[in-house]
């Protein structure tokens, strides 16, 4: 019995538009950055670092679901792949704002912004 072959070309144009959307959105917000987003605080660090923390780890998971075939796979494999992946990413920004809080309040003082 043979199997008959999927295309996924349409899939991989799928995915692409996706991520470059959501590319274009945080290099506008990159460009532009609005004063609401870039000047105020929110958890340690601006809301515009926030949105594109969120969108960033959107891509990631776009990326992993798409390329690495986790469509396909069984729902605990999926679960323990992408599960750890937001987990240990979580836990890396946490680390990055607490240190970058301290060295910023540490240095600032002795350095020009």
């Amino acid at each position: 019995m043979a199997h008959a072959h999927e295309s996924h070309t349409k899939k991989i144009w799928v995915v692409f538009g996706i991520l470059s959307v959501i590319t274009i959105v945080e290099v506008g917000f990159g460009i532009i950055k609005p004063a609401s987003f870039h000047l105020t605080s929110f958890l340690g660090t601006s809301p515009l670092n926030w949105l594109f923390i969120i969108l960033t780890l959107a891509k990631a998971y776009g990326i992993t679901w798409a390329f690495m075939h986790m469509d396909g796979e069984k729902k605990w494999f999926r679960r323990a792949v992408v599960w750890t992946a937001v987990f240990l990413i979580c836990y890396l920004v946490t680390l990055l704002l607490i240190e970058g809080g301290y060295l910023h309040s540490t240095l600032a003082p002795l350095v020009k912004w």
